[in-house]
């Protein structure tokens, strides 16, 4: 099993909306809302990299109103 986390940037004034949109992704394990450089980071979890990739380039970035994202796979836990 392969974990992440994401950070996230949103448009202004969008970070609820996009809160909302990630609790219906099911790899999306926890969400906290931030302050500072990123607005929300969420930790997902894949059976592999390969899936960790697709689940976040087509369940996540595709997320209206969400701008940016940075991803960093835990190598341990």
């Amino acid at each position: 099993m392969v974990q992440a986390f994401v950070l996230i940037q949103c448009n202004d004034l969008c970070v609820e909306q996009v809160i909302v949109d990630l609790k219906k992704v099911e790899s999306v394990k926890e969400i906290q809302g931030l302050l500072g450089m990123y607005d929300v980071v969420i930790k997902v979890q894949a059976k592999d990299t390969v899936e960790m990739d697709k689940m976040i380039s087509t369940q996540i970035r595709t997320i209206e109103k969400l701008r940016s994202t940075v991803t960093l796979i835990v190598s341990e836990e």
